[in-house]
């Protein structure tokens, strides 16, 4: 499978995005961000929240200082903002055991609030070049069809996935941190879940997916995400309205943005059990 790695890392030289999270420009601070912010959000999102976000907290420590309802309001309309309250509390957990400074081992990293294996491999890979197994949306659908001939990867990682991933790594470190990220590019710009273009694939004549006629996903049934009247959406209309605003907020600006009481109250309720949101008096509301 070596044939392989020539043809997409030269294409990768070619046409990689500039992204503000890669090069040796970036931080691992800014990897960390940009990891966190990423999940299940697109690139274009990311973008002007990550910069704003760097320019105010450049470093762990300067966000550690502020209140983790700082956090969630600077996250602004990303989405899943427990995703901000797992990187405040990450930031503040490297300025007490790690001096300020993203560790570099995975087993650091996956020891921080919020990251899991894919987060953990991530950053130790592009932020400190390691070699690691990285496993995202993007490179999972792409080994799929390149080496096992699937249209879609399995809804979860498995065993034998890892064990492809594995054994395609090249073995230099830097390279291997290179290919980890031409891989999910290639699915980010050409292989993608819905019309891949093929025709511009630097691999396409070594895609087992390809060769094999395009096979049609026959796996189990894949969820499709909805979002108009779902507690996602209603949590997200409360929250709008408390990072909207620097104090406490009358519960009466909550019920105006969401008619349905007993959703809105549900997703109070759960808004405050995350730790979200606090309750500042008897009929008042506030970020933490």
């Amino acid at each position: 499978m070596s044939d392989l790695h020539d043809p997409l890392l030269r294409w990768y030289d070619a046409h990689a995005r500039e992204l503000p999270w890669r090069g040796p420009q970036a931080s691992p601070w800014s990897v960390m961000v940009s990891e966190f912010m990423l999940q299940q959000t697109p690139v274009s999102r990311v973008l002007p929240v990550h910069e704003s976000w760097l320019e105010r907290w450049p470093s762990p420590a300067d966000l550690a200082v502020e209140s983790s309802g700082e956090a969630v309001r600077a996250w602004g309309r990303l989405g899943y903002p427990r995703r901000a309250l797992r990187l405040h509390a990450a930031a503040a957990m490297i300025v007490a055991e790690h001096g300020g400074e993203v560790p570099s081992s995975y087993d650091d990293l996956l020891a921080l609030p919020g990251v899991g294996d894919y987060t953990a491999a991530a950053i130790a890979t592009f932020g400190f070049g390691r070699r690691h197994v990285v496993l995202d949306t993007n490179v999972r659908r792409v080994l799929a069809r390149m080496v096992q001939g699937a249209e879609l990867p399995a809804p979860a990682v498995t065993r034998a996935e890892r064990e492809v991933a594995a054994e395609l790594l090249p073995l230099d470190e830097p390279t291997a941190a290179t290919w980890s990220i031409a891989l999910m590019e290639l699915g980010a710009l050409v292989c993608t879940a819905a019309r891949p273009r093929c025709a511009a694939c630097p691999v396409a004549g070594r895609c087992t997916w390809r060769t094999s006629g395009y096979p049609a996903y026959d796996g189990p049934p894949r969820k499709a995400q909805s979002w108009a009247g779902t507690d996602r959406q209603c949590r997200g209309r409360l929250l709008a309205v408390l990072r909207d605003d620097d104090g406490p907020v009358h519960r009466s600006r909550l019920d105006a943005v969401w008619s349905e009481e007993t959703q809105r109250v549900r997703c109070l309720a759960g808004l405050v059990d995350d730790g979200l949101v606090v309750a500042a008096g008897p009929d008042t509301y506030a970020l933490p």
